[in-house]
């Protein structure tokens, strides 16, 4: 079963991580991105810039419609997904809380019930 586990944040909170704390983050990061990628458990792990560079799209009247967005105000928005293969549950939710930032940022875990192919 696929899972996509999504760890939410926003740039003042980003801001206030120490800049040479970064290095070791980023090492972790990457370790846990091997480690899982290794077992054929990661598919993909995937992080987004700032909610400032954002846009909607929209089709009105069967033309393209852009602004900026994102959708919601919010003060936490999407910064980063992964999608996870997964025997079940309980090994999406391990994996889930061996994330790097698990420990201080909570990781939203969602089943996937449809997928596309893509070589269609």
């Amino acid at each position: 079963m696929k899972y996509v586990a999504m760890i939410y944040g926003n740039q003042a909170k980003w801001d206030s991580f120490p800049a040479e704390a970064w290095p070791e983050a980023i090492a972790r990061q990457d370790a846990f991105n091997k480690k899982y990628q290794g077992t054929g458990e990661l598919i993909g792990a995937y992080g987004l810039a700032d909610a400032a560079l954002a846009q909607l799209v929209r089709r009105k009247d069967g033309a393209a419609m852009v602004t900026d967005g994102p959708y919601l105000e919010t003060k936490e928005y999407l910064a980063s997904f992964y999608l996870l293969d997964c025997e079940s549950l309980e090994r999406a939710q391990q994996i889930a809380a061996d994330m790097p930032f698990a420990d201080v940022e909570p990781v939203e875990l969602w089943p996937v019930l449809h997928e596309a192919a893509a070589d269609v």
